[in-house]
């Protein structure tokens, strides 16, 4: 076990009650989404009630995403300055300068898996000290070499073998346990992530799976309480956040999404990767009706003369799109049937991201999933522009509410491992330095 493995990514700290200036950035395989916002204390919401803060958004960006793929970083440099550019145009929206940001994973084979731990109480009460002692020896049993943790949500106690307790700290017990959803990453996935935002001298404050943090966003209370997937569906991977009784309980992913769906485009029509870029966009869709095997359009060929298009119909173009979009939600059929979420009847599924938006992707998952499914998108931020009110944004507004949800989080005392890039903070403190200096 090499020293960066087994360690925690860096947490926030939980919320006050007092305004606070946020950055989000999420480096995703097709775009880079970077938004700024000020969170003001509020009153609680009915339908979002663990939400402590209004989010109100005071600059935001997207740009084409550079360097990464599948979710992780693979050429530093062109990321970057990805990153870079996309940071700067948010600022000079919001007219502030960002010093560290709340960063997405989506890559890096994300798994949650549900753990148990216990001990023996030597004072004869349950103390903060002890749930510490016990939440940490789990997490770190639950996390295999190479890989790094980015959540420990304890999800029930246990006092002398009975569960369902809410707070044990101070009751009498000879034993206590909990049981708890850790979810890992790969190590080098996280570190690389964290590399590319501290070369642009900014510090990161938080790391959160993507899926997580879009649940944050897009679900509302009744819908956790009951039980929900969410879907993130991305350009290179697609991830899944399991929720039960109000609770992220697990988490999966894997490296398929939109992005397949526009290279399966480009072999079939023989066209370029731009060009099935657009007529994913503009005609993608699952469905295939009667007259689309009569409407029929130009491609431009790849590689051809300009002046030598082919003739495909709408229906060919629906028929590629489908085969991918069955497979992936067949994945996340069987990514279910392993998860909490089977034995949960009444629960439904919420897609987000990017790739949920192609035109019948509910009635699909519907049937495959043979799930209640609706598209999901940010829920309860005020004055968000309509770009940024689509499924697409939800991991990059979730992790402006992510926050608020910080206090729910196990976080291991600060003399112990955290997650390094290797550079010891270097970055970081440049970062500062140059921001004080200013």
């Amino acid at each position: 076990m090499t020293g960066l493995d087994r360690t925690q990514t860096p947490k926030t700290r939980p919320m006050t009650r007092r305004t606070t200036l946020v950055a989000s950035l999420d480096i995703g395989t097709s775009k880079i989404a970077c938004m700024i916002a000020r969170l003001k204390p509020s009153p609680p919401n009915d339908a979002l009630r663990g939400r402590s803060h209004a989010v109100e958004l005071i600059g935001y960006s997207q740009i084409q995403s550079r360097g990464m793929k599948a979710g992780a970083v693979v050429d530093l440099a062109e990321c970057e300055q990805a990153v870079r550019q996309a940071v700067t145009m948010a600022e000079r929206m919001a007219k502030v300068r960002v010093e560290s940001v709340l960063l997405s994973v989506s890559g890096g084979r994300l798994q949650g898996a549900l753990v148990e731990a216990a001990a023996d109480i030597k004072g004869g009460s349950v103390t903060s000290e002890d749930v510490t002692r016990v939440t940490s020896t789990g997490m770190r049993h639950a996390t295999a070499e190479g890989r790094t943790v980015l959540h420990t949500l304890p999800t029930g106690y246990s006092v002398d073998g009975v569960k369902g307790i809410r707070d044990p700290k101070g009751m009498v017990a000879r034993q206590f346990g909990v049981e708890m959803n850790v979810v890992t990453a790969d190590a080098a996935v996280a570190r690389n992530l964290m590399l590319v935002v501290e070369r642009c001298h900014l510090n990161v404050e938080a790391m959160a799976a993507s899926p997580y943090v879009a649940g944050l966003a897009v679900l509302t209370d009744d819908e956790a309480d009951l039980g929900a997937a969410v879907v993130e569906m991305g350009a290179g991977s697609t991830t899944i956040a399991t929720y039960s009784a109000g609770r992220f309980v697990h988490a999966s992913g894997f490296a398929l999404g939109g992005h397949h769906i526009t290279m399966d485009l480009a072999r079939g029509l023989s066209a370029c990767i731009a060009d099935a870029e657009r007529i994913k966009t503009l005609y993608g869709t699952v469905l295939t009706g009667g007259s689309d095997a009569r409407e029929l359009m130009s491609v431009p060929t790849a590689g051809e003369e300009i002046d030598a298009p082919q003739i495909v119909s709408r229906a060919t173009i629906a028929n590629i799109v489908r085969h991918r979009a069955e497979e992936i939600f067949e994945m996340v059929r069987d990514r279910l049937a392993d998860s909490p979420f089977a034995a949960e009847p009444r629960a439904r599924v919420v897609l987000s991201g990017g790739a949920s938006q192609l035109t019948g992707s509910v009635e699909l998952a519907t049937r495959i999933l043979n799930r209640p499914v609706r598209i999901g998108r940010p829920l309860g931020f005020g004055r968000l522009p309509n770009e940024a009110k689509s499924a697409s944004f939800a991991v990059p507004a979730g992790l402006l509410v992510y926050p608020q949800y910080a206090h729910l989080e196990h976080v291991e005392p600060r003399h112990t491992r955290q997650l390094r890039t290797g550079t010891d903070g270097y970055f970081g403190k440049v970062g500062r330095w140059l921001r004080e200096g200013f």
